[in-house]
């Protein structure tokens, strides 16, 4: 596949990184068998997939009329396998994930690139994909499909995408685990601000109906390292509260609190076969992506 690298979210040094990477299913995702990549093809015998402009030789059996009575012009049904892979990208585009320190890009647009070469490599591999995106509710939820086209509409999404508000994070995830009907591999990139119990039994519902999940923890490195000295007048990017710190009184304790909320999650994606990842922005997303495929792929 070669994409228009013409898009923001789109490196070419980012995609020839991860060239010779593959990113696998561990466990059974309908049709996908752990270990082994299926052949992925375009067929005409299980679920419809896209449309395509007829050339000569084609089947004139798949051919769409009523496609051609409103178009006067002749378009051909393409099939997918189920033998495919599919795989549904969660992007958390609430409040916070538009923060920003002394980083390059938010927390946002890190997910974002990182959306970006995930897509790409599971349409170069043939296999589905699909995108989410959401705040306090979905804003935007586009089912996996594997063309060229789709990846291109999922970019040219990427680059109109704005930062929301509010987050709904455990609610949203209740919602998708029960609306994925069929199986797939589930990758969520967030910065989990919300309910810890209630984000925790998300994942645990993506789990019970035998998805697998890979979470991305995305944090701006000022939020690991809490680098501030003098008194700070901080705002929340989702209420808009403002509240003024003084950090060294609260330095300490807040590193405690955080050691905490991702010891929490790290255990609670263990014990329930989750993949955590955690990353900052100021880790290249390719070099990040391309470290963690590699042991992935070597377990």
């Amino acid at each position: 596949m070669s994409p228009r690298i013409a898009y923001r979210y789109v490196e070419p040094s980012a995609l020839a990184r991860v060239k010779n990477l593959q990113l696998v299913a561990r466990g059974v995702v309908e049709g996908f068998i752990s270990g082994l990549h299926a052949s992925p093809y375009k067929g005409f015998s299980v679920e419809f997939a896209e449309h395509r402009e007829y050339v000569p030789g084609d089947d004139p059996r798949h051919l769409d009329y009523r496609m051609f009575a409103r178009t006067e012009r002749l378009y051909v049904k393409q099939y997918e396998e189920e033998t495919n892979m599919r795989v549904q990208i969660l992007l958390d585009a609430s409040g916070s994930m538009n923060y920003r320190h002394d980083a390059q890009i938010t927390k946002l647009e890190y997910g974002c690139y990182l959306t970006a070469i995930l897509s790409y490599m599971m349409v170069r591999q043939q296999d589905s994909v699909g995108l989410t995106v959401f705040d306090e509710d979905i804003r935007l939820d586009m089912p996996a499909r594997s063309s060229p086209q789709h990846f291109n509409e999922m970019m040219y999404q990427l680059e109109n995408l704005t930062p929301g508000k509010k987050t709904g994070l455990a609610e949203v995830l209740h919602k998708l685990a029960n609306r994925f009907k069929r199986r797939c591999l589930i990758i969520l990139i967030s910065d989990l601000y919300d309910d810890e119990d209630k984000v925790i039994r998300a994942l645990h519902h993506f789990r019970h109906r035998k998805h697998e999940v890979i979470l991305f923890h995305v944090f701006d490195k000022a939020e690991i390292d809490f680098p501030f000295d003098d008194l700070v007048l901080f705002q929340d990017l989702e209420t808009d509260e403002r509240l003024q710190v003084d950090p060294l009184y609260v330095r300490e304790e807040y590193q405690k609190l955080l050691a905490e909320f991702i010891g929490r999650y790290r255990q609670a994606c263990l014990e329930s076969a989750v993949e955590y990842v955690m990353t900052d922005t100021s880790v290249p997303y390719d070099f990040m992506l391309s470290r963690y495929l590699t042991k992935r792929n070597q377990l």
